[in-house]
């Protein structure tokens, strides 16, 4: 088959450039000038008879033609690197997760000798920051991270946020809820813990991983699920994250809100407990983010397998299917 195509170079100054929206910024990263990248940008326009941007006076402005063009010119740049990376180094290689700090030592790594266990040819470096959590809730662009999925042949990211990452596969796989965990050192210390009016002789600890005070763990939000009135629910120390949040309610410094699957481990060994059954959910989930094009590697088939089937022992909810829609640049789930 002949494939009439317009030069390889200036699709990849449009791709760039339409990530970017900056001829400027997209001229760095392929080390030409910005005179360059127009120029290759221009050719395009010529070639498809369309334009791609409007070139405003202070800004860069992507049309309807360049945004339909954008998500599968992005797809075979990631085809063709993979088809080529694949035979360079044969074999997976490494494979390469991503996950939140809390996420990653709290649930992921003690079930990964299970890992190791079922899939010994595979070669796991697991990867934890605070960047693989939506601090804010808005749509991300996830290049430029700590593991950047685009550019790494195997990897793929395990993050806490809204699921809406445009131009990745995207699979949720833990919609959890939050609820009060304490030591039961704390119960015993007193004082008296055996109603949720109890709460307000008691410390409330804060965790403050998500920087909208709308999407954080709110005691208020638990104490009205608790029909409970005149605590104050703002008082009490706050943490930047949820291990320091867990750590301190471990050691007996008050009552926390967090994440199930964060605390499951330390519940069912007796050092933590949870007063009351009552539970409020995360307007987050935890999703499996990954380029299409290394879906079907060896290697990451084998991780999300074997991830979804811990997920399953654990209860989780999951999607039914991955997000076929985010591949195409879409809004995500």
């Amino acid at each position: 088959m002949t494939y009439r195509l317009p030069p390889l170079s200036a699709m990849r100054a449009f791709e760039a450039a339409s990530r970017h929206l900056s001829f400027k910024k997209a001229a760095e990263e392929l080390h030409v000038t910005p005179a360059a990248i127009s120029q290759q940008i221009k050719t395009l326009e010529e070639y498809l008879g369309v334009s791609l941007f409007r070139r405003l006076t202070r800004a860069l402005e992507i049309t309807a033609e360049g945004s339909a063009m954008l998500p599968k010119v992005r797809e075979g740049f990631e085809c063709f690197a993979s088809a080529v990376d694949s035979t360079r180094r044969p074999g997976d290689g490494v494979l390469t997760i991503l996950a939140p700090p809390s996420f990653a030592a709290r649930w992921l790594v003690p079930r990964l000798p299970r890992f190791a266990a079922a899939c010994p040819e595979v070669k796991l470096r697991l990867s934890s920051s605070g960047d693989a959590v939506d601090r804010r809730g808005e749509k991300r662009e996830l290049e430029g991270e700590p593991v950047d999925l685009r550019a790494a042949s195997s990897a793929l990211a395990i993050r806490y946020g809204t699921g809406n990452y445009p131009g990745f596969r995207v699979e949720q796989i833990l919609s959890p809820d939050w609820v009060p965990v304490c030591s039961p050192r704390l119960l015993e210390l007193g004082p008296p813990l055996k109603v949720p009016e109890d709460l307000a002789r008691h410390v409330l600890i804060h965790d403050e991983t998500i920087e909208d005070e709308e999407r954080q763990p709110s005691w208020r939000e638990w104490l009205a699920s608790a029909g409970v009135r005149g605590v104050d629910a703002q008082r009490g120390p706050r943490f930047s994250n949820a291990l320091l949040a867990v750590e301190a309610a471990l050691e007996a410094q008050g009552v926390a809100l967090a994440l199930k699957p964060l605390v499951e481990a330390d519940v069912a060994a007796g050092r933590l407990v949870v007063p009351f059954e009552i539970s409020v959910p995360s307007p987050y989930a935890y999703y499996l983010v990954m380029r299409k094009a290394v879906a079907e590697r060896d290697s990451v088939a084998a991780f999300r397998h074997w991830l979804l089937g811990e997920v399953q022992a654990f209860g989780g909810i999951r999607g039914s299917r991955m997000d076929e829609a985010a591949v195409d640049g879409g809004e995500g789930v």
